[in-house]
């Protein structure tokens, strides 16, 4: 009796272990790449002063719900970016950018892209993030 209680336990254990979902995140086989393309103005955003994929711009995803970036990283040098190793789940990309409505004590806005991971190996390209600077 005590051995069929014992192996009761170990299966339950067992199913619960491999019934949880795991939230997005790292620790998958998927990736979310794509490029900045920057627009660069004048200080008044009324003279178009020049316009390409930005190198070296800091690009940042949350995972799922979370509060907080779970990771960030830069542009090469033709603006292309890449998240590698993520889970399936709901992300979001975002890169600063100036903001041209000039209402935003900061000077600066975040440029969000909603992405979702849906299978296991998956590579998810996300459309160019365009900024101001």
């Amino acid at each position: 009796m005590k051995r069929f209680a014992v192996l009761l336990t170990i299966i339950a254990l067992t199913s619960f272990l491999f019934s949880c979902e795991k939230d997005p995140g790292e620790g998958g086989n998927s990736s979310i790449y794509g490029k900045v393309y920057v627009k660069n103005y004048n200080g008044t955003f009324t003279v178009l002063q020049g316009e390409y994929y930005g190198p070296d711009e800091d690009v940042y995803i949350i995972y799922g719900d979370a509060i907080s970036y779970g990771q960030h990283t830069k542009t090469n040098y033709d603006g292309t970016y890449e998240f590698k190793y993520l889970r399936p789940g709901k992300y979001k990309v975002y890169v600063y950018s100036k903001d041209s409505t000039l209402q935003e004590p900061s000077g600066v806005i975040p440029i969000i892209k909603e992405v979702e991971i849906t299978d296991k190996k998956q590579d998810v390209q996300v459309n160019d993030i365009i900024i101001f600077k």
